[in-house]
């Protein structure tokens, strides 16, 4: 019998069947979750779905956050939160404010994944949770309201990309390089309805904050998944993290007779920073070849790097430095208690010394709405998972994406700038600790 990808071990496990890729299954769903744009639409499925019976299948295990439109930026938002909020009180699910967080770093801060998990989002990003080895994948607002009333949802199985990463990762090449390299090669739709499954040496030594990465931009090429092999680092960090005591099972790891789509390899000495050029996370090449752009404005946070350890990078480059001329630098936490870290720590005051905006926990102009959307013909670089025209602001608008060590070469400069160009080992990112929120 051919052995199993991870993917297909969990959609086994949760569907009760011998689940092989293209396979359909019904599983049961252990964590979903949803937030201020996609919530409404899901709670009006819900409703028409159960009628004057509604109850939620498992209230313990939904989750609302407010996180695109937060603080709310127009009346629409602000009736929406309370959509949201009223519904969550009503049904007993968990909900969480405005400047608490972006939906993803919520639901792993809080403890709503452990690996082997199934969870589904109404975000596309939902993916990251593959980065504590869970499989986690979004879904529209109709499949989300309507497991909300039963718990359980029908798959196809996915069939499984490996990206392998051997050896030792260079100064200045982070994990959002490695994944900007894997779009690249494989297209922007080369892994639709497929899983990413990554693995090899490099891909052991990175820190959870770094797999989070990796499998938040799995959708980027079209994924359903991104996927690490859950590890002792990853009990560690949920227990430090979120207080869960969780065993990781061995026989959750990917069999070595997995039948794989395709398999990529490469060697970690060989790779280099990445950027992303306009319009499209596949448009991504080596630093040097856009080296010299003047940006407008740099923008780190989001769900992919808006952590503490991605600010930390940033504040160590800045420390005792200003932000360059005619460039704007806005920061936004991924959640409250990034935040916090970032207050404790000195980064929050060493960033707004050198000239950055500091803002509330959430999306921020991620989402192109609020918090420093663009203006027609600005150019920026951003940390972010996108740069699909208007993604950010004014479809007259450019973006290019990179890592939050490029990110902090570039609002120095004022012009994207190689990060292994500056002094970025200060904070040494790879060996840094794995929890980044002080409880």
């Amino acid at each position: 019998m051919t052995g199993k990808t991870i993917t297909e071990k969990i959609l086994s496990e949760k569907s009760g069947a011998d689940a092989t890729a293209g396979d359909y299954v019904e599983a049961t769903v252990d964590a979903m979750v949803t937030h201020d744009v996609t919530g409404p639409l899901t709670i009006d499925v819900f409703e028409d779905v159960t009628g004057d019976d509604a109850a939620l299948a498992a209230p313990e295990n939904v989750v609302f956050t407010l996180d695109h439109h937060a603080p709310a930026d127009g009346v629409q938002a602000a009736n929406n939160h309370n959509i949201v909020r009223e519904f969550a009180a009503e049904y007993g699910a968990n909900q969480y404010e405005i400047s608490d967080g972006i939906c993803h770093q919520v639901m792993i801060e809080e403890g709503f994944v452990e690996p082997g998990d199934l969870v589904i989002g109404a975000d596309s990003h939902s993916t990251t949770y593959g980065g504590l080895g869970a499989l986690g994948t979004g879904v529209g607002s109709t499949d989300l309201g309507t497991a909300f009333a039963t718990g359980e949802l029908w798959f196809r199985v996915p069939e499984t990309i490996r990206f392998e990463v051997e050896g030792d990762l260079p100064d200045g090449v982070y994990a959002k390089d490695l994944i900007l390299r894997f779009i690249g090669d494989v297209g922007f739709d080369g892994a639709t309805y497929k899983t990413a499954e990554y693995g090899g040496s490099a891909i052991r030594d990175l820190p959870i904050h770094q797999r989070l990465v990796l499998s938040n931009m799995a959708i980027e090429m079209g994924g359903k998944a991104g996927i690490v092999e859950p590890d002792e680092r990853t009990a560690t960090y949920l227990e430090e993290q979120a207080g869960l005591e969780v065993g990781v099972d061995p026989d959750l790891a990917a069999d070595d007779d997995a039948s794989y789509e395709a398999v990529y390899t490469y060697e970690g000495a060989d790779l280099a920073p990445q950027v992303s050029k306009p319009s499209n996370p596949e448009n991504a090449v080596d630093v040097g070849e856009t080296t010299g752009t003047d940006i407008d404005q740099v923008f780190v946070g989001t769900c992919t790097n808006g952590r503490y350890e991605d600010i930390r990078v940033v504040a160590d480059v800045l420390t005792g430095e200003r932000v360059a001329p005619n460039t704007r630098l806005i920061v936004v936490p991924a959640s409250r208690a990034v935040y916090q870290r970032c207050l404790e720590t000195g980064v929050l005051e060493a960033l707004v010394d050198a000239g950055a905006t500091f803002q509330s926990a959430g999306c921020g102009p991620c989402f192109g709405t609020h918090q420093g959307a663009l203006g027609d013909g600005d150019v920026a670089l951003a940390t972010a998972n996108r740069n699909f025209p208007g993604r950010e602001g004014s479809m007259e608008s450019r973006v290019y994406l990179g890592s939050p060590a490029t990110a902090a070469a570039t609002a120095l400069y004022g012009e994207i700038t190689d990060p292994r160009e500056i002094d970025t080992t200060r904070y040494d990112d790879h060996a840094v600790s794995d929890v980044g929120v002080v409880r």
